[in-house]
């Protein structure tokens, strides 16, 4: 398995996600157009989304270790009017903000029941990936759908099962094991057990096994993509469970 970038290349990531989306949604003439993996949101709302994300992980890792989410200031004081233009300044805020924390500041998360840290650095990460799928959602929108790039998609998938899946709590399926083998020669085994999943080193013997892409397993695990996509061997009744658990709501 990768390991995590370094925490100054995952601000850089979180930028270049995040202008890419922001290109995406500049380049189209109806910035009103539904999103088809998002569909209660236009586009404008997408990029408010990321606004409104980047403003309120600014404010948890300012704020420092808390128990309870921060208070995020009203936007209309400090921001620019135009929407693609208050994006880019959220995101340059949140930047600033995690560099002057550093890497390893307490700060309050949502995912305080998984094994994911709750610090600045691993907001950084998570923050890489909203912004990924989410620029993702914006090229689906427009017509011009693009690979997440690899470096990206790598960590993502490890960052999806420890986070996504670690705090959905028990698999409620009959144990098993799942292998997701990306084609740039990553891959994760998943076990799935009444106390949760858990990537582990050993081999073992799967039920199901993907194959395909990077970006195409980290994509199928956010939905964004059909099972079909990847290829598939083993038993698919736990893939299409595997895919459907957690629920992304």
């Amino acid at each position: 398995m990768t390991q995590t970038p370094a925490f100054e290349d995952l601000l850089t990531m979180v930028q270049d996600r995040s202008a890419a989306l922001r290109s995406s949604v500049a380049g189209s003439p109806d910035p009103d157009v539904r999103v088809p993996s998002c569909p209660d949101w236009s586009l404008r709302e997408l990029v408010e989304h990321l606004t409104e994300v980047h403003r309120f992980w600014t404010a948890a890792v300012v704020a420092g270790p808390s128990e309870k989410p921060p208070t995020v200031a009203p936007a209309e004081d400090t921001l620019p009017a135009d929407p693609l233009a208050r994006s880019a300044a959220a995101t340059q805020e949140l930047i600033t903000a995690l560099r002057a924390a550093g890497p390893a500041v307490g700060c309050w998360t949502w995912w305080g029941d998984s094994d994911v840290p709750t610090t600045s650095g691993a907001v950084a990460r998570h923050q890489v990936h909203e912004a990924a799928v989410h620029a993702f959602d914006a090229q689906l929108a427009t017509g011009t759908p693009r690979p997440v790039p690899a470096v990206v998609a790598l960590d993502g998938i490890a960052e999806f099962i420890g986070l996504s899946h670690g705090t959905a709590g028990p698999w409620p399926y009959e144990p098993a094991r799942i292998g997701l083998h990306a084609a740039e020669g990553e891959s994760w085994l998943v076990d799935l057990t009444a106390s949760g999943s858990h990537i582990i080193d050993a081999q073992h013997e799967t039920a199901a096994d993907l194959h395909g892409s990077a970006s195409n397993l980290l994509l199928t695990l956010h939905g964004r993509l059909p099972l079909d996509s990847l290829r598939s061997e083993g038993d698919r009744a736990i893939l299409e469970n595997f895919l459907s658990w957690p629920d992304l709501g």
